[in-house]
């Protein structure tokens, strides 16, 4: 272990370096059990006590991310049909023929998969997208489009 501590102040700046690239809030979680192990260092506590705080610290704060708002899952499922974060929500698109209700269309210039949602028409004219899945487009019917003829 470096001395001085030196491990859990680097560790913790790594962390938070890490955690500003990706975005997620999670290895902040970690970085604040370093700091907490940092501390319990500088207070004279032995390398076993150490570790237990900043692991303690790390797995409550993760713990607690989990429960809040920022790490729901839950709310990076409602984003792919938000319209707020993706502007194709709500765009509508023509689809001319579907094959076990799943279609390939050109939109924006680019070829898409596009997959009926449950219990929608394959008989309509135009689809409004209403949420994204990877890189597949869910849609259904449009407001008004009308059956094509038979």
């Amino acid at each position: 272990m470096a001395p001085g501590g030196l491990f859990w102040w680097v560790g913790a700046g790594v962390l938070i370096v890490l955690e500003l690239m990706s975005g997620t809030f999670y290895l902040l979680m970690i970085a604040l059990g370093f700091l907490a192990g940092g501390l319990a260092r500088m207070s004279g506590a032995n390398p076993d006590v150490q570790f237990a705080v900043a692991a303690l610290v790390a797995l409550a704060a993760v713990l607690l991310l989990r429960r809040s708002r920022f790490g729901r899952r839950a709310t990076r499922k409602a984003a792919a049909s938000n319209p707020d974060v993706n502007l194709d929500i709500g765009q509508t698109l023509a689809v001319t023929a579907w094959r076990d209700r799943r279609a390939r269309v050109n939109y924006r210039g680019a070829a898409w998969d596009v997959e009926l949602a449950p219990g929608e028409p394959e008989d309509a004219r135009v689809y409004e997208i209403s949420a994204l899945d990877g890189s597949r487009l869910i849609v259904v019917a449009g407001k008004h489009s009308h059956p094509a003829p038979s």
